[in-house]
């Protein structure tokens, strides 16, 4: 018998990243303390500031703090009249700014990347906001999914700015990740981490999708391998470094690490269990044997039930199924389906059964399982069809069997069978 083959997916990294703070609030010059200059070797000459006007200082002030309170209705109301009626365009920059903000944090991406333009456009800002701002500017356009923009963005800020930092390389690594330009990504992670003690997990998500996605599947598998090590308590580590491994084809390493975080109780999501159960039927299904990988599949599977952690749902009963179906149990892999059957939107589990009750004879189970696949829905419909027509003609009803085969025909996955089938059988 054919077992049934288990795919696996890697798992998507979740990839972030982190919006800047507003800008400093305008006050008096006397007032503000001496900060370290962020941009001192920057190449933009800095313009003088128009912002005479008490009024206007107040009012920005008053806005911006509202800004940071997150009270959008105030902010509003303060800020756009500065944007309509002020004669400092400084003092309109950073009112457009400010409403860049409160639209960013209302979700408007693209509401907040014109305002921020139009901040930026004017010109006006001392150096220190203006370069703030632009780099905003390009983790609202990674946001909104504009990458070349914010590339684009990011190499004028750092070459104007003469500033070079570890979360810049992190971002233009995540854009280029997103445009599947994968030596860039792995370049600009690789060079992000030099400058920094700190590395956030995030980068790391990035690096080792794009070893992944670039074919370096070894130095994906070493840095998920190293990742975990550090973070044995993370499940999101685990996650990643067991989707790393699975995509390099390395799964005695998988299962040996996955087998090393059950028993410390570190397997606390479902698709912890899930996958540990998959690498267990890969490799059984590539030995000689598949019974005894196909047996610790399920016991896997049912320890996660057991444990609360993994819900007894369809999908659950037809991988119990596939791995009793592997071990070549038949009768408990049919109980398994039929356990699936009532929780399915769909056929399918009703149509696996079907087919393990033709290949033991059991025809009429088999015909009535076929008919219920049909009637719930399943994709191979030809398959069903087949199964039906089969069970049909060994039970000598020659017409039924004939009419079922004649469906089967009309699925391009059967046709050929089908119709061979049926010229076989004079019905051609």
């Amino acid at each position: 018998m054919k077992h049934v083959r288990v795919l696996t997916m890697l798992a998507s990294a979740a990839l972030l990243f982190c919006v800047a703070s507003s800008p400093a609030l305008a006050r008096k010059h006397d007032d503000a303390p001496k900060k370290e200059a962020l941009y001192p070797n920057a190449t933009r000459v800095e313009p003088k500031l128009d912002l005479t006007s008490e009024r206007d200082q107040k009012s920005l002030n008053e806005g911006l703090d509202a800004v940071n309170a997150g009270d959008k209705a105030k902010a509003q109301e303060v800020l756009q009249p500065i944007i309509d009626k002020s004669k400092s365009k400084y003092a309109q920059a950073l009112a457009l700014q400010g409403l860049a903000s409160v639209a960013y944090n209302d979700g408007d991406i693209k509401g907040a990347i014109s305002l921020l333009q139009r901040s930026l456009a004017a010109g006006v800002m001392p150096n220190e906001t203006f370069f703030q701002l632009e780099y905003m500017l390009a983790q609202f356009q990674l946001a909104d999914e504009q990458y070349q923009a914010s590339l684009d963005t990011i190499a004028k800020w750092r070459a104007e700015g003469k500033r070079e930092t570890a979360d810049s390389y992190a971002l233009e690594g995540n854009a280029y990740y997103r445009l599947a330009k994968y030596p860039e990504a792995i370049a600009a992670i690789t060079k992000a981490k030099s400058l920094t003690t700190k590395a956030e997990p995030t980068w790391d998500q990035i690096l080792m999708a794009s070893y992944a996605e670039s074919g370096q599947d070894e130095k994906a598998a070493e840095l998920a391998t190293s990742q975990y090590s550090a973070n044995p308590d993370d499940p999101s580590a685990l996650n990643n470094a067991v989707a790393v491994l699975m995509q390099a084809h390395k799964y005695p390493e998988a299962i040996a690490m996955m087998e090393k975080a059950r028993a410390a109780g570190h397997l606390t999501k479902d698709t912890h269990y899930i996958n540990l159960a998959k690498l267990y039927l890969i490799t059984g299904q590539e030995s000689a044997d598949p019974g005894p990988n196909a047996q610790k599949a399920t016991a896997v599977l049912e320890e996660g039930i057991s444990k609360g952690v993994l819900q007894p749902s369809a999908d659950t009963y037809v991988l119990l199924g596939q791995a009793a179906e592997i071990g070549n149990n038949i009768d408990k892999a049919i109980g398994y389906y039929n356990k699936a059957q009532p929780l399915a939107t769909d056929g399918e589990p009703a149509l696996r059964a079907a087919r393990l009750m033709l290949s033991e004879s059991k025809y009429q189970q088999a015909k009535t399982l076929a008919q219920t696949a049909l009637s719930k829905g399943v994709k191979q419909k030809g398959t069903a069809y087949m199964v039906l027509a089969e069970s049909e003609r060994a039970m000598k009803n020659k017409p039924a069997a004939i009419a079922a085969m004649k469906k089967a025909a009309e699925d391009p996955e059967t046709a050929a069978k089908a119709k061979a089938w049926l010229k076989k059988t004079g019905a051609g």
